[in-house]
Parts: C-alpha cells; structure tokens; sequence
C-alpha cells in the first residue's frame, strides 16, 4: 500500500531534498507542499495525507498551531514533527498538540521512511535522544511522582500490573520496541500487548502521550535527586503480573 505524504516547511531546498529522497521510496508518494503553517492546514484538509511532515518554525502560523488545528479538525490525522534544533522550544508542545511523533531534521533516511510508515499504521515515533533531552529540559516543570516515596501514585497508575510499568518506563524514556524487548527479555509482540494494554488502561491515544504521561507526573524525573527509587513506583499500587 503507498502512503501518501505532505511536506510543509518555510525553505524550498528542504521540501525539494525530502521529496527527492522520499520519492525515492515505491512505497511513498508525495502528494503536496506548503510553505507555511496555514498553507499546511488547507493542503491537509484539501489531499488528506497519510502523515504530514511538519516543520516546527513557520511564517504565517507556525507547526505547533498547524498540527492543532489538523489533528482538531481531524483527530486521524498523522503529523510527524521535524526540526533543525537538538531541542526546539516547541517540541513538547508540539507533541500535546496531537503530533505522532517528533524527530531531527539529520535523521537517517532509513529511519525517516521507518518513522513515516510506523505513523501511518498508527503508531507514534520520539527519537530517543529527543526524548532525553526533553526530559532534561521539561522534566522539572512537571510535578513529582508524589509529595514523599510512600506517596499516592499518579491517577491510573494503580491500573498497571508491574510488568507494564516496566514497560512505561522504558516506553518513556525512547526506547524502541525491539530494545524494550532485548531488555526485558520477551518478545516484540509481548512488548506491543504491553504498550496496547497501558495505553487502554491510562485512556491515551498512543505511545508519544505515554511519554506525556510519564513527564507530567514526574515519573521519569531524578528520582535519585528526590531521595527516591525506581523500585517505590514499580510496587506503589495494587496492580499484579
């Protein structure tokens, strides 16, 4: 099946080297360009494209409100975020603006193409390293895990079985299923029942809102820094296996 891709981006060199490598690809097609985050809205709206490529920094209106209004108006809509910067000051609010996934404008072109038909099957994509120096940045706006170590675990935690918060961590900080799996030693397909569950469990779209998830509620902070241990918010709550 070809997915079919839009790129919105403000530097015509850049849409003309993404369309040049990505039609490349039998499997991709591009089906349209815009130069701004408006432009954007209406190339979606008018082509309906499998994922669209969106730049974050725009004239007009920029990706994070394009995204909003695409993923508003249409919340099956796939935005794939791409900047220049290790850390765009967006990034964060790019993702809560309903984006599926976020990633470096210097990514490889076997991971892009990967990252464009994992989102178009629905699933979400954060480059690892993204999210680490996400969590970095944003980690401390974010409130703790609890007031104390033996405090009430984040809303839904307790729903979890130990499994799946091993899993949650994991998820939270980049990994990849495959890694998550290595690690854990399971299979894939065991890591992506697990991920399937904790999405349902936590009533959250997919996995870049686990990462969300994760962040607001302080679990992937330093807990070494708060006196705290993995081990407080793998056993707090009442779920088993």
């Amino acid at each position: 099946m070809t997915i079919r891709v839009a790129i919105a981006d403000d530097q015509g060199l850049v849409r003309t080297g993404f369309r040049m490598i990505l039609e490349d690809l039998p499997d991709l097609e591009i089906v349209g360009e815009a130069s701004d985050g408006a432009q954007a809205v209406r190339l979606v709206e008018s082509y309906r494209p499998d994922v669209t490529l969106m730049d974050v920094r725009m004239p007009v209106m920029d990706g994070i409100e394009a995204t909003r209004r695409i993923v508003s108006r249409d919340p099956s809509a796939r935005v794939l975020i791409l900047t220049t910067f290790d850390l765009d000051e967006y990034a964060f609010a790019g993702l809560r603006a309903g984006a599926s996934g976020f990633l470096l404008k210097d990514v490889l072109v076997d991971e892009l193409a990967s990252a464009i038909r994992v989102i178009a099957a629905g699933d979400a994509v954060v480059a690892p390293r993204v999210t680490r120096l996400l969590l970095d940045t944003y980690a401390h706006q974010f409130p703790a895990f609890s007031d104390s170590c033996s405090g009430a675990p984040p809303h839904g935690l307790d729903r979890l079985t130990l499994r799946e918060r091993e899993v949650l961590l994991l998820v939270a900080g980049g990994l990849p299923n495959a890694e998550i799996a290595t690690r854990l030693t399971v299979s894939e397909t065991t890591v992506k029942s697990h991920v399937a569950s904790i999405l349902t469990k936590l009533n959250l779209p997919n996995r870049v809102h686990i990462v969300i998830y994760a962040y607001e509620n302080g679990l992937v902070a330093n807990r070494e820094e708060r006196g705290c241990s993995r081990q407080s918010m793998a056993t707090g709550g009442t779920g088993t296996g």
